[in-house]
């Protein structure tokens, strides 16, 4: 009820303040903790880390780090353009609980003496302007891109796991948490009637990815 009397101006500025938040660092607060970060009081800091292991570590969770800040995006855009409610709402939820990883991996690169992408605000733009595309394309096309994108990242995380040193516990403990939840968000999206995508649209997504890690993992 309460967003049926939302201006166009109330939701254009519900939106700028959005990618404002997303944007600054500092400014996104974590409601929980990875499942498993209470458990591991032991887990080394950054600095016991040899420096190149570090710098990897470093990069992987920037490319991290933007993928969060594309997914806010992306979900921002769909529910923007998304014909029905319940949809809408679902973007908007997941967006909320994809802040958590926001937050986690942005604290995380400060722990890792880096700061997060300076590309963010091009890739949080490009992926604006897809979500709202795929949500005016139609809510089934629209939930399907949601199933793809998150298959792609929990693929992506499980790659960076494999590459997370051992006794990194607190980063594979953020990890670990991120591959949870990113599937349970592509198989709700499925669930609701999410349609499956047409390959050229698959690989199109997969070489976009494949532009954002090698970017971001540097600047």
């Amino acid at each position: 009820m309460t967003e049926r009397r939302l201006s166009p101006l109330d939701k254009l500025l519900a939106r700028a303040d959005n990618a404002l938040r997303t944007l600054t660092p500092g400014t996104i607060q974590a409601e929980r903790a990875p499942a498993h970060a209470s458990a591991e009081p032991d887990a080394p800091e950054a600095g016991s880390l040899p420096t190149d292991k570090r710098r990897h570590v470093l990069g992987l969770m920037r490319i991290n780090h933007t993928g969060e800040v594309c997914a806010q995006a992306l979900y921002q855009g769909q529910a923007s353009t998304a014909s029905l409610p319940h949809v809408r709402h679902a973007m908007e939820e997941a967006a909320r609980e994809e802040e958590d990883h926001l937050a986690w991996c942005e604290e995380r690169i400060q722990e890792l003496g880096g700061v997060p992408s300076k590309l963010n605000p091009l890739f949080y733009a490009m992926s604006y302007a897809v979500g709202a595309t795929a949500g005016l394309v139609g809510d089934r096309w629209s939930l399907g891109f949601v199933s793809e994108t998150e298959n792609q990242v929990v693929k992506h995380l499980e790659a960076h796991l494999f590459q997370v040193p051992e006794s990194d516990l607190r980063t594979r403990a953020i990890l670990e948490q991120m591959k949870s939840d990113e599937l349970k968000h592509a198989v709700t999206a499925k669930d609701a009637g999410g349609a499956d995508l047409p390959p050229p649209v698959r690989h199109a997504m997969t070489l976009m990815s494949k532009v954002m890690t090698f970017t971001t993992y540097r600047i």
